[in-house]
């Protein structure tokens, strides 16, 4: 399976399909970097700051990277929204149906591992976790401003 690009963005607006954009990535590591230069590619389009666009692209990154490896996902779906609000948001759908939600983390100093939500947490305005109407697994969401 290769990423696309999903022709129904349901979950962000789809009123305006201009400032919406859906990618479908199969549940591999590869698909990491496939969301990170898709990101970055959508929002130079949308002339977003470099800065801004460094933290989107960090953020899609750790929240596809989870997606990834935390879940039984047989595809992930991530989406972008440039807002009304000189905001954007951003979505990744995975295909959990546990219902487990996503655990909470305390890595300690020596892990490798387990601070993507921890960055989300500092790098978002906004964020949250909801069940996807798109997969029926997790859909985690986080906003930024469209400049600084």
């Amino acid at each position: 399976m290769s990423p696309h690009t999903t022709p129904t963005p349901r979950f962000l607006d789809a009123v305006r399909p201009h400032r919406t954009d859906w990618l479908e990535l199969p549940p591999q590591r590869t698909s990491v970097r496939v969301a990170r230069h898709a990101m970055r590619a959508r929002l130079d389009a949308w002339h977003v700051p470099d800065e801004v666009c460094a933290s989107a692209v960090l953020l899609v990154s750790e929240l596809v990277t989870n997606a990834v490896l935390h879940t039984l996902s047989e595809r992930i779906l991530c989406g972008v929204q440039l807002m009304t609000d000189a905001r954007f948001r951003l979505e990744v759908h995975d295909g959990d149906l546990t219902g487990r939600g996503i655990p909470d983390r305390c890595p300690g100093p020596d892990d490798e591992g387990g601070r993507g939500l921890l960055l989300v947490r500092e790098i978002a305005d906004a964020w949250g976790i909801t069940r996807s109407t798109l997969t029926g697994g997790n859909a985690v969401w986080a906003s930024l401003p469209a400049a600084l």
